[in-house]
């Protein structure tokens, strides 16, 4: 078990621990589970490392995480490992391992696959808990999958730099994001080797990592239930990464991909899967991964689910240009609703637009490179942006509704860069 620094401060501490005490009563949970519910109001620290640019990062690892984290790749926060976005721009479709983000809530854990049991147990099933070993595991028939992974919270500083909002939070930028193509077995074929019954409603996997313990409160393992719909669906019990084994900051041996849906519902190091005949609740589906806020309900919001729809330049901050030389700019866009179908790029901060030339098929669940071309003018700081709209008709709006712990920030960011 490891302890998490406590928060310095809490935005409304208070709202989240009477919600979740109401809450705790009316589901008739027990002491043990309010606690962790109350105390789920308190592990997200207040944002911080606003001011410190992607390119001025420390060399130093993050405490707990096992690959290098050079800082011309990576942006050190805390715990977690954010990839400087012009990082990307000599990848392709796929982002490598060694460039892949890293969210972690306590420590990397080392795992040994040979030892490594899934255990998949509740009253959901029709008979008693199974168990399957890694070998197992990879013997039944295997799908891949290209997806993406983000964090709820990417984005997240942009609500006070862009739009003077406070937010508590990792102050991620657009980093927290990757895809790559996962291999795995179909949770939907191990829950049904199981024996999962109609009665069940809910899926909960749970995490090796360690337990968290936030302001003297231990959390437990990091878990999020999902529906069974959703676990039925297109869930993978993933094992390899871009055709090699998880490496273990991504989760080795064994995570899941939940396609299109936030990074918490990816758990990492999964060691057992609870399957419930009764709606289930952890600290992440109720205290966090919800919106609070004057726009929404006292309980906040229900559990976030799916993703949102940004871009990205794949460029550092405050890059330079140099005056009227022709530039190829480049980016990425995304969406957990439906797959891109346009982008489109402002070079003078949104008086005009024009459409970026689509450099890979959009496909849901995955993102798509573009280009554009630009020939900067009059020299001076400049402000690039760049929207995207899905297949659903749904376009990247100028402001994103404010929600107190950052969450799903969607809005249009403004890249600033100067032309010399």
């Amino acid at each position: 078990m490891r302890s998490v620094p406590p928060s310095e401060a809490s935005y409304d501490r208070m709202r989240l621990r009477q919600w979740a005490r109401g809450t705790a009563r009316s589901a008739g949970i027990e002491r043990r589970d309010l606690l962790r519910l109350v105390a789920a109001a308190s592990v997200a620290a207040p944002l911080a490392g606003l001011a410190a640019p992607a390119h001025a990062a420390s060399a130093a690892a993050a405490p707990g995480i096992v690959k290098p984290l050079p800082p011309e790749v990576f942006t050190v926060r805390g715990t977690n490992a954010e990839t400087n976005f012009a990082a990307l721009r000599s990848t392709g479709l796929l982002t490598p391992a060694e460039r892949f983000f890293v969210r972690n809530h306590t420590v990397t854990p080392r795992i040994e696959a040979a030892g490594w049991r899934l255990r998949v147990w509740g009253d959901g099933l029709g008979g008693p808990a199974v168990e399957f070993t890694y070998d197992e595991l990879r013997a039944l028939p295997s799908v891949t999958r290209t997806a993406f992974v983000e964090c709820a919270g990417n984005a997240r500083s942009y609500y006070t730099a862009q739009q003077g909002q406070q937010v508590s939070g990792t102050a991620w930028t657009l980093g927290a994001i990757g895809t790559a193509r996962w291999r795995g077995v179909r949770l939907a074929d191990v829950l049904r080797r199981a024996g999962i019954t109609r009665h069940a409603v809910d899926v909960l996997p749970r995490g090796l990592d360690d337990e968290v313990v936030s302001d003297g409160i231990n959390l437990g393992h990091v878990r999020r239930p999902l529906p069974v719909a959703k676990a039925l669906d297109d869930v993978l019990l993933a094992y390899e990464m871009n055709g090699e084994p998880l490496p273990p900051d991504h989760g080795h041996p064994v995570r899941l991909i939940v396609p299109s849906w936030i990074g918490i519902a990816n758990i990492k190091w999964v060691g057992d899967i609870e399957v419930s005949a009764r709606p289930l609740v952890s600290p992440w589906n109720t205290g966090l991964y919800r919106l609070f806020g004057p726009g929404y309900p006292a309980e906040g919001s229900a559990p976030l689910t799916r993703q949102t729809l940004k871009s990205a330049f794949e460029l550092a901050p405050d890059a330079e240009f140099p005056a009227h030389r022709r530039q190829v700019l480049t980016g990425r866009s995304w969406s957990g609703g439906a797959p891109v179908r346009t982008v489109e790029i402002s070079t003078d901060g949104g008086t005009r637009w024009r459409r970026a030339r689509l450099r890979d098929e959009p496909r849901s669940g995955s993102w798509v490179r573009w280009s554009a071309d630009w020939v900067p003018g009059a020299r001076g700081p400049a402000v690039l942006l760049a929207r995207a709209t899905d297949r659903s008709g749904r376009v990247q709006p100028d402001v994103t509704a404010h929600n107190t712990q950052g969450y799903l920030f969607d809005a249009v960011v403004r890249h600033q860069v100067r032309v010399v």
